[in-house]
């Protein structure tokens, strides 16, 4: 039986502001006392996309606030803390450097331990979070600005099985949207489409699943929305709604099959690694997407692995997540100090070659 631990977290490395308060018990049980996140799209919607100097600015401006409301919220004060966890990258540099800012002089003023947490270990160690998932386990990370076939060995310790070389699949879908006319995020407005649309009309590449490995490509799939619609606006001088509808489901029917055939190929990599009773975790913004998170489940259902998908406001940027990682690297015996520095990348498996591309909305590590 463990010491009780309680972990403010600090999350900025894109357009949410977060903060959060976790406790695991003394019993290892983990709590999450408060988690209070501020989303930024009113601030970037004239732009049809975040704008970085923008995002920077309002996370200097809210970060402050989000803390002392999710102390509010938990009934604790800065006193009952055991530690500040903080991402430290990778993600747009500015919002990155205006949370492990925020984070330092928190510590330093209430003389707390400071903890360096990888944005993307905080999603690959969420399941562990919401559903006590045992290392080692498989993890599909997909979002707007990352897509990584990982299997997580511990808290520090990951291994990367494929990832998207150019966009994530949470960037194609905003620039699917745009090239629609639909509203931003795109993830949503394409669902929401896709459900009205016939996924066989158009016969829309599945990139890369001609080649072995697990490494997946999306840009390539997003031209091929372009072309189509451009050839529909030829012969028709615009698109009907019916138009749009099958474009969308199209588009995300070829995302999930990539997604799925690919996971499925880590997944039976993994389980040659692995005992008996394997889990197959997803988080990520595009987890919420019902056709991908469907097409996943199959895919472990299909193998015999356990499926865990954790709730959605647990799959997007939150700092539950920051906390619950500084938690587990303070236990392991993290610390970092004041010379700590924000970085705009950061590979969770650094053996592995980085992969191409930056990406719309964050370093792909």
């Amino acid at each position: 039986m463990a010491d009780q631990l309680t972990i403010l977290g600090l999350e900025s490395s894109c357009d949410d502001t977060a903060a959060a308060v976790v406790r695991q018990r003394a019993d290892d049980r983990p709590e999450i006392l408060a988690s209070v996140v501020k989303g930024q799209g009113e601030l970037h919607a004239a732009y049809g996309g975040i704008v970085p100097e923008i995002a920077a600015r309002a996370h200097a401006e809210r970060l402050d606030l989000c803390v002392t409301e999710a102390l509010s919220v938990s009934g604790l004060t800065l006193r009952q803390m055991d530690a500040v966890a903080v991402t430290a990258g990778p993600g747009l540099i500015g919002g990155v450097l205006a949370g492990v800012m925020c984070a330092k002089g928190i510590a330093a003023g209430a003389g707390l331990p400071l903890v360096a947490v990888n944005h993307l270990a905080g999603h690959a160690l969420t399941p562990r979070l919401t559903d006590g998932l045992a290392f080692p386990y498989l993890i599909l990370l997909v979002s707007g600005g990352h897509c990584q076939l990982l299997e997580v060995r511990g808290a520090e310790a990951f291994h990367r099985l494929g990832g998207t070389i150019d966009d994530a699949p949470g960037e194609a879908f905003d620039k699917v949207a745009r090239l629609l006319g639909l509203p931003q995020p795109g993830g949503p407005s394409v669902e929401r489409e896709a459900a009205a649309g016939d996924p066989a009309r158009f016969d829309f590449p599945r990139p890369l699943l001609d080649r072995a490995g697990c490494d997946m490509s999306f840009s390539g799939l997003k031209t091929a929305v372009l072309r189509a619609r451009d050839r529909l606006v030829a012969q028709q001088g615009g698109l009907t709604r019916a138009d749009r509808a099958d474009l969308c489901a199209g588009f995300q029917a070829a995302v999930a099959e990539v997604l799925a055939e690919k996971t499925r190929r880590a997944l039976h990599a993994h389980l040659a690694q692995t005992p008996a009773a394997p889990s197959l975790a997803v988080a990520g913004g595009v987890a919420a997407n019902a056709t991908i998170r469907t097409a996943i489940e199959r895919v472990a259902r299909d193998v015999g692995a356990r499926f865990v998908a954790p709730p959605l406001a647990l799959c997007t940027d939150n700092a539950a997540m920051i906390a619950w990682a500084g938690l587990e690297l303070y236990r392991a015996g993290r610390r970092d100090g004041m010379e700590l520095a924000a970085r705009p990348r950061w590979p969770l498996d650094p053996g592995r070659a980085g992969l191409l591309g930056g990406g719309r909305k964050g370093a792909k590590a």
